[in-house]
Order: C-alpha cells, then structure tokens, then sequence
C-alpha cells in the first residue's frame, strides 16, 4: 500500500459545524468505550473536496452496533440494525444520519480497516477526541494514496478483491465518476469489465439507488457510455444488447443503441438551456428541467426504443417498427419490476415511452391539415402533467437522428407544435379542467334515468370535449348536448 508521501490537514475542525448535543452523544459514547473513535470514508473525501458533508460515518474498532444503540438513546435518534454479523448500524436524527461499523474482516488497526475498503478515495480517516466529541488533529490518516487520487480525479481501488467483497462496487465506481466527475483509474475499470457478472448478486434495490445517482446527474450520458464500454451496462440492462448494431431506416444515422444513447445525450444538452430549442417557451420547462422530473426523463430517453428489436420487420426492402413505442414501454414495465421501482416513476416512464411517437404523429398532422382543440385534448389527456417532458423528450429523439433521409425542419416543427398545444391547453383545456364538471354521473342517473356503465365515460368525455371545442358553455347547454347525445344514440341504435 502506498502512502502520501507528506501528510494532509484538513482546513478547519467540521466536526465544529455539526450540532453540539450530536458531538456531546459521540464524545460521551466514545469515553465509555474505551477505544478510539474514526470519521472515516466519504465524509473525509467531501471535506478534502470542501464540501460539508451531511452524514457521518463513524468506525471502532469493535462494537459498532453498541456505540449506535447508546448514541440513538442519547439523541433520541431511530436506531436502524444493518448488519449485526458485520458489525453496521445507523443512528438517524434530524435529518442527520450516522453510519457506525467495526473493523472490517477481523483488522486491529484502523490503517488496515482503510485497506479493505472500496476505493482509495474513500480510505481515509480522522480520529474523534472523546473529550470534545471534535476532531483530535485534523491530519488525515491516508494509507492507500487516497488524497493524491482525488487531486487526480481518480477513482482506484486498492485491490480487485475490495471490489468483489461487495459486488454493487463495480457500479459504485460509475456513481462516483458521475456525481465527482472524476475518470475511472484504467486498471480498475478493466477489472469491472471482467468481473461485471458479479453485479447480479446484490439485491436489486441497491443496484437501482445506485442508477438513479447515476440518471440524476449532469453526466448520466458520459456515465452510461462507460458502462457500455467494459459491459457493465449489459449486465444491469441485458434488454438493451439486442439494439447493438440494428440497423435503421435513412433517417437515423445510427444504430437502435447508439441512437439511444445519443438521445440521452441530447436530452442532457436540452435540459441544460430549454429556451434554445423550444424559444420563447423556456418557462414551460422550469420544474421538468431538474431535480426527479429530469432524472425520470433521462430514463425515457435511454429507453425510449426498447421495442424496436422485437417489432423490427423489413418490408419491400424498407426497415419498419410499427408499434414499438407500446412494445418498448412493456419491456420496461419488466425492467422496472426487477429494479422494484416505485409505482408512481414506472408509470411516467412507461408513459413517456409508449407516448415518445405522437408529438412527430401531430406534427405530421399539423402540417397537413392544422391541428384541432380535440387533437390537443386527447394528446394532453393521455400524458398527463408531463406533457412538456414528453416533448423534451422528443426533441432529442428527433436531434439524435440525423440521417440523409430525415424530413427537413422536424426540431422547428416540434417547437412551434409545443407552443400551439400548450396555447390550446392554457385558453381552453385548463378551465374546463379547473372548474367542476357541469354534469356529473348522480346527474345522468337523476335526470336521465341511467344506470351506470360505459355509457357514462363516453357521455362524460364526450362532455369535455363539447366544452373544449366551445360547444358547451354552461350547465343548461350540458344537459342538453347530453339529452341530444342519448337522442342521437337512440336514434343510430339497429332495430
């Protein structure tokens, strides 16, 4: 293992910036114990980084699970058992959370507790005072080089064995070239390559915490292409191998991975500055552009032409992939019950795929004919609150194909269609949306003597669609357009 050669002090004592009941709980705890207390592991790396590190992840050399219990008691704090045979528990308090472990595989000192651990970077520590619950000197105990590779922006692990005593590792190693924007040490990441299988072993709800710290940075395109790169990504997303090499017709220039790729990549420009690709409509995009929207969004992207290996057909010589939209969203559905997703995420993903086609169907028909109130109501009801998403999403579809064959004008035409829509959407979609329904089912049931059914969605969509196209104004001409309804549907019904 080899050292720095000239020690490194951190610039001031953070522990000073934690709340003092927390220092006081962990000084008194480390005084009954009777053994030296560490901050080690990340928040060591983010005070290197300057960052204020918000949890804390304490090491002793035995008894971590006691020191937890004792601290949540003096805290009242929850106290979370994560692995008594491993010594790990974790103490939560005031939105603060503290991670305790022993000495990992029988080690006596903390140097070689350092030595086991997933990457240099995070093989550092710090000795707490048990007098003060501070830092007893603010030198870093750095064993493996872990502060010269962070100067390097250098992710390495100290041994190839590190890596597999906790296979989610080989991911973890993407997560932190993606949130640090740091490169992944080549010797590492050929080992990765060869060990990727590995990767299935974890519980999958681990692999996916880990992806979507991947998605929900700013290099969730640069991290994935990585991925790609040593196989890692065909271990996690086996569905997306058969994309690899798919040829597409004249208006791709790529192959079905690839474009996807690419599409994430635009994805990520377009978030960066909406307003250059949709121009005067930026403020439409405020909350879709960060923060979960995004990161969900991003996934849409890498996803959005999942179904094209499976509808691929090649007629009178012509590359097809007629429904692959409906046939990509159902192999994600797949994908997302293995990664056990929350309800709420599946669904806007899987939306957003099987939707990904009808704003370039729209625009088709906008060019053609101009588009209707009832076009924008049917587009709008179907996605939802994600109806900006959906053309963000779009739009880099449309940017990550750029082959001889594509129609001039696709990404302006998306832009003004966008505007059209949302225009349509705010004067007369929201208020009906807004205000309540002008006749509701008891209605039909009290007034009309129906009994309930299918007939009611067909009267009552039938109904919103009459007040958006002007039709309806009021509660009077409600109850009318529905007598006329039922007289007309008397009227056509087969004698």
């Amino acid at each position: 293992m080899a050292a720095v050669s000239a020690a490194t002090v951190l610039t001031h004592d953070w522990l000073q910036t934690y709340p003092e009941k927390l220092r006081q709980a962990l000084s008194q705890v480390a005084q009954r114990s009777g053994q030296p207390m560490y901050v080690a592991g990340g928040p060591v790396r983010d005070w290197l980084l300057g960052v204020a590190a918000k949890d804390l992840d304490l090491t002793v050399p035995v008894g971590a699970v006691a020191c937890a219990r004792e601290v949540s008691g003096l805290l009242g704090g929850a106290f979370v058992l994560l692995d008594e045979g491993e010594d790990v528990a974790r103490v939560v308090w005031q939105g603060y959370t503290l991670d305790f472990s022993g000495f990992r595989n029988h080690t006596t000192t903390i140097e070689d507790d350092l030595g086991q651990r997933d990457f240099t970077i995070n093989a550092m520590a710090v000795p707490l005072d048990p007098e003060t619950g501070t830092l007893v000197e603010r030198t870093v105990i750095d064993p493996l080089g872990g502060v010269a590779d962070l100067a390097q922006k250098l992710i390495r692990t100290p041994a190839v064995a590190n890596l597999l005593a906790d296979p989610l590792r080989l991911l973890r190693a993407y997560r932190f070239a993606a949130t640090l924007d740091f490169a992944i040490e080549p010797q590492t990441e050929t080992a990765i390559g060869v060990h990727g299988e590995r990767l299935k072993d974890p519980a999958m709800e681990r692999v996916a915490y880990e992806l979507g710290l991947i998605m929900a940075s700013s290099r969730a395109w640069q991290t994935i292409s990585r991925m790609a790169n040593s196989g890692l990504l065909w271990v996690v997303f086996p569905e997306l191998v058969p994309g690899r090499g798919l040829d597409q017709p004249a208006s791709h220039h790529l192959d079905v991975f690839q474009h996807s790729l690419e599409a994430l990549r635009c994805l990520e420009d377009i978030l960066l500055d909406p307003e250059r690709y949709f121009p005067g409509q930026g403020g439409l995009f405020s909350e879709m552009a960060q923060g979960k929207g995004a990161a969900l969004l991003k996934w849409g992207a890498l996803f959005h032409d999942l179904g094209k290996p499976e509808t691929h057909r090649l007629v009178a010589e012509k590359i097809t992939f007629y429904n692959h939209d409906q046939a990509g969203a159902a192999i994600f559905e797949v994908i997302a019950e293995r990664l056990h997703w929350p309800k709420d995420d599946r669904n806007r993903v899987a939306r957003l795929i099987a939707l990904h086609m009808w704003p370039f169907h729209l625009s088709n028909a906008r060019l053609r004919t101009g588009i209707t109130r009832k076009a924008c109501l049917r587009l709008v009801k179907a996605v939802g609150d994600d109806l900006t998403g959906l053309f963000l999403l779009a739009m880099a579809d449309s940017l990550a194909g750029q082959g001889v064959g594509k129609p001039e004008g696709m990404e302006e035409n998306l832009a003004v269609l966008l505007r059209e829509v949302h225009g349509v959407y705010a004067e007369y979609i929201q208020p009906v949306f807004a205000n309540p329904p002008l006749v509701t089912g008891h209605d039909l049931i009290a007034v009309f003597s129906l009994e309930p059914g299918p007939i009611f969605k067909d009267i009552l969509d039938g109904l919103v669609v009459a007040q958006v196209e002007g039709l309806v104004t009021d509660r009077e001409e409600a109850l009318a357009w529905v007598k006329m309804f039922l007289e007309g549907r008397a009227s056509s019904a087969p004698l």
